[in-house]
């Protein structure tokens, strides 16, 4: 059974289109990124998961039931930590807490929780006293409450200093080890390529990619970076290089050349850079980022 299933998923607000046709399934117990810049429309994705929102077409399914017809029942086995949820200053954290296992009728302590994400020993201060990245451990705690079947992150590094960075990566690796699927939304992609199984990228309103990291490069250009170091770059060696076969994007940074390229050019490029009468005095290749993978998907590469 998938743990989301969208089919031919559509969502327009008047003339603006938010979704368009989104076909996607996330497999049970993946953590599974989901990419795209502002507007890109993963809010609403996630909205019409938890059915905050309801499609224009097509159809969404969680934990094997009608996303908008089991509603209840899905809130019920899904975690969430919204993006831009605000707590209730007047209440504590545990009160916080008390109230998500009420509404999902688990029986387990608040402070339990809490502990789970370091922040116990503040269950009885109001949540007006609590710092900005207090308020997202809060808010995670209450996200984890009952040990979900899905685990659905909004950006969840907001207001985190490195300590609570390293937290969410652990909580998120902790509920994939015991079998429940993470939906992780997040704009920081050294945080999603660190813990994600497979990512999918979102582009106005389409679904333009949906693969592992690994084969992101693979389909994206080779997916690796020859940096050169040189004595002295004359400009005959980037002509030389930019005209090889298998070499994509070229950019100089002084004595130095950053040259995309597929593994079989990359001796290539020495070479032509040692014929156009320079001395390599050292070079290494790095794998494309996320960050570079993204920008091709996303501003109008692939």
């Amino acid at each position: 059974m998938a743990a989301i299933e969208l089919e031919d998923l559509t969502k327009r607000y008047g003339d603006v289109t938010a979704l368009d046709g989104v076909d996607l399934t996330v497999r049970s117990g993946e953590v599974f990124g989901f990419l795209g810049p502002n507007g890109a429309g993963k809010s609403t994705t996630i909205d019409i998961l938890l059915d905050f929102v309801r499609p224009t077409s097509g159809q969404a399914a969680v934990l094997g039931l009608d996303a908008q017809a089991s509603s209840l029942e899905v809130r019920r086995r899904v975690g969430v930590l919204p993006e831009g949820y605000q707590v209730y200053d007047r209440l504590t954290g545990r009160q916080h807490v008390a109230f998500v296992l009420d509404s999902k009728d688990v029986d387990e302590e608040p402070i339990d929780a809490m502990a789970r994400v370091g922040i116990a020993d503040a269950a009885d201060r109001r949540a007006s006293d609590y710092s900005k990245g207090m308020r997202q451990r809060l808010l995670l705690s209450m996200a984890l409450v009952g040990d979900p079947d899905l685990l659905v992150l909004d950006e969840p590094s907001t207001g985190l200093d490195p300590a609570g960075v390293r937290e969410i990566r652990r909580v998120v690796r902790e509920t994939a080890d015991r079998g429940a699927t993470v939906f992780f939304s997040s704009h920081i992609l050294s945080q999603v390529e660190a813990v994600c199984d497979r990512v999918g990228i979102l582009r106005d309103g389409e679904l333009v990619a949906v693969d592992s990291i690994e084969g992101l490069r693979e389909t994206g250009g080779g997916g690796e970076t020859l940096r050169v170091t040189t004595d002295g770059l004359p400009d005959a060696a980037l002509e030389a290089v930019r005209a090889l076969e298998g070499v994509g994007a070229v950019r100089r940074d002084g004595d130095s050349l950053a040259v995309e390229a597929d593994g079989t050019a990359k001796t290539a490029v020495l070479d032509a850079i040692e014929g156009a009468g320079a001395t390599v005095l050292d070079f290494e290749t790095e794998s494309r980022s996320l960050e570079e993978l993204f920008l091709a998907y996303t501003e109008g590469g692939r």
